[in-house]
């Protein structure tokens, strides 16, 4: 070995890390590959040494490198030592020019660039001389399976019964389009992925005997990138620390490998599985404006929810020394809180969003959406919550007649599977969770919170008729009937823009007058003129007015979902409820329809508070 530094410091030109710290002996192949070295060290003991060897792995493992160190350990020969072994403590006769790939009786061949059989043919030709220095002469075959049918069915006699000086190994990362022919004379040997945990150790290694200083953050990072190559892990080293002029920062090399910053993966799976879409938003917008790639954000959130799953079962697992402290604790912390049915829904929907994102024109509006979905799905109830509820609720309604008014099957639960209702927590001692009150209020309270106009009901647009009927103008009576129609006709920009950004003036058959707000097109007024004409089979004109107008639909919508909250705020019930459980807040206010509540109007009943989990509180509860 010390003549290898030796000559290592003759090289004035330089070479790669990759190429530097290439293995040069089996006690170097020891990083990973333990399995295959114990197999060839007990076969060189006891002589037991195949014709021909099939290495096969991923790219970057060391099949090529260990290729050569076969070569090297079948030729051995020192002035103490001449038979094969995997003893290599120190340089023999043969060593330096078969590491160099310049050995006379050891032929490296590459098949993808010699397919053919006449290549084959030569190589057939050539076994019957013996070596001209060395013990054996070795043929090494890299991606031996680009070879064609014909150079395989005529490599197979030799292979099979090969001259006693002759020794085949060959490498492949496809090994299932290797004829069973040929593998079947092979002794195989599968080099397996390094871990991350020995590729850190390596890294670090490496830079100290660079003299470079790196921090561990960054050491993990490389090592989660290289998936398992050592070749590749090398590569970005190196890049590091050209990057880094000597010195590799964990930011430096987040920034030049698109990756997000870890910590913040994990606080944007934790906004995702509380339901917070605001916040797992404006977290995304923040790491995206920060370099991060949206398809690798979606990459880090999936590898971060199999990691909370793992952990789930496998808490040893947090011993991974390729794991930053964050995701150590953070992910610890998951595991114990976050229901496996709630981690299994994120995960599909991942699977199912990052080919998406990859694949859309836009990859940080596929992203977004596909968080948005994340988040929305948190709060639902699994399909078992749900049925189990359901259940309950009609064995509830079948023993004690009609019951206090319940929400409805399809109203999402703030928490998922997994949580516990206030009830439950009171009677077992436990102090009560924070929790999001829904609201139900009798349509007498809700008949004076109507706005000046009407909100938009939720509708499903329809398919249009190939000829819709033209809509007379005597049926245009609000910009809520124009909204309608542009749903009917799906001109999807052209409606959010009236609920946006404008406010009406004056809406006469055939004459609308309106005052817009900044944000819509400059044609938008001429536009909308001709779709009404189109709409409706009439003339109508649209003229922008001076006046200040009634409120748009969305500023309706909120100004009536403001006042909803007002008037629950003020609802002794609700006030009830927000005092016994300290922390909680109101979410959404929903008006029951009348014929919601038929049944429960004869007994004047008051309105039901319900938890997060949608459990019924009882009266005895409130009064307490």
């Amino acid at each position: 070995m010390a003549e290898i530094e030796e000559q290592r410091g003759k090289d004035a030109g330089y070479r790669v890390l990759a190429r530097k710290y290439r293995p040069k002996d089996f006690s170097d192949l020891m990083v990973g590959q333990e399995a295959m070295v114990r197999t060839l060290t007990n076969a060189f003991e006891t002589g037991r040494i195949a014709q021909a060897y099939m290495l096969t792995g991923v790219r970057g493992v060391g099949k090529t490198t260990t290729a050569r160190i076969l070569a090297r350990g079948l030729n051995y020969k020192t002035d103490t030592i001449d038979r094969p072994t995997i003893e290599l403590k120190e340089l023999g006769e043969h060593c330096q020019a078969i590491m160099e790939g310049r050995h006379v009786d050891v032929i490296e061949m590459d098949a993808a660039s010699h397919t053919g059989i006449d290549d084959i043919r030569e190589i057939i030709d050539q076994v019957r001389y013996r070596p001209s220095t060395a013990r054996y002469k070795v043929y090494i075959i890299d991606e031996v399976h680009m070879l064609s049918n014909q150079a395989f069915n005529g490599l197979l006699k030799t292979l099979e019964e090969p001259p006693e000086h002759v020794k085949f190994i060959f490498a492949t990362t496809e090994i299932r389009k290797v004829p069973i022919t040929v593998l079947s004379r092979c002794q195989r040997f599968d080099l397996r992925r390094i871990p991350a945990a020995d590729l850190v150790r390596l890294f670090s290694t490496i830079a100290a005997k660079e003299g470079v200083e790196i921090e561990d953050e960054a050491v993990q990072m490389i090592a989660r990138a290289a998936e398992g190559s050592a070749r590749d892990g090398l590569s970005l080293l190196d890049q590091a620390i050209s990057h880094g002029s000597g010195h590799v920062e964990a930011a430096a090399v987040r920034a030049m490998l698109g990756l997000a910053d870890r910590a913040r993966i994990v606080d944007l799976f934790g906004h995702i599985v509380t339901g917070d879409v605001a916040a797992a938003l404006a977290e995304f917008q923040s790491q995206y404006e920060a370099g991060a790639n949206p398809v690798v954000v979606l990459n880090d959130l999936a590898d971060f929810t199999h990691l909370v799953t793992r952990l789930k079962y496998v808490p040893e697992g947090a011993e991974d020394v390729s794991l930053s402290e964050i995701e150590r604790s953070e992910g610890m912390a998951f595991a114990e809180r976050v229901a496996v049915s709630a981690l299994s829904r994120i995960w599909q929907m991942l699977l199912k969003g990052i080919p998406e994102t990859e694949n859309a024109a836009r990859p940080l509006g596929a992203a977004e959406m596909v968080l948005i979905r994340l988040a929305h799905a948190a709060n639902l109830p699994s399909p078992e919550d749900a049925a189990r509820r359901l259940l309950a609720l009609e064995e509830g309604g079948a023993t004690a007649g009609p019951a206090p008014s319940a929400p409805p099957a399809g109203r999402p639960q703030a928490g998922g599977s997994g949580s516990t209702n206030a009830v439950s927590s009171r009677q077992t001692g436990e102090a009560p969770r924070q929790s999001a009150t829904v609201t139900m209020l009798h349509p007498q309270r809700a008949e004076a919170l109507k706005p000046e106009l009407p909100p938009e009901p939720e509708t499903v647009v329809s398919e249009p008729e190939p000829q819709p009927e033209p809509q007379r103008t005597s049926a245009i009576k609000s910009l809520q009937d124009i909204t309608e129609l542009c749903s009917k006709n799906r001109a999807i920009k052209m409606r959010a823009e009236i609920r946006n950004f404008v406010r009406l003036v004056r809406l006469e058959p055939g004459r609308l007058e309106v005052n817009l707000l900044p944000g819509t097109s400059a044609t938008f007024l001429n536009d909308l003129g001709s779709k009404l004409r189109e709409w409706t089979g009439e003339s109508w004109f649209v003229s922008l007015s001076k006046e200040k107008g009634q409120p748009t639909l969305l500023e309706a919508e909120e100004a009536e979902r403001e006042q909803r909250f007002r008037d629950a705020r003020e609802d002794p019930d609700i006030a009830a409820i927000l005092k016994f459980f300290p922390g909680a807040e109101i979410r959404d206010v929903r008006v029951r329809a009348e014929t919601e509540t038929a049944d429960t109007a004869e007994g004047d009943a008051p309105d039901a508070a319900v938890n997060e989990d949608g459990d019924v509180l009882p009266e005895d509860d409130l009064d307490e």
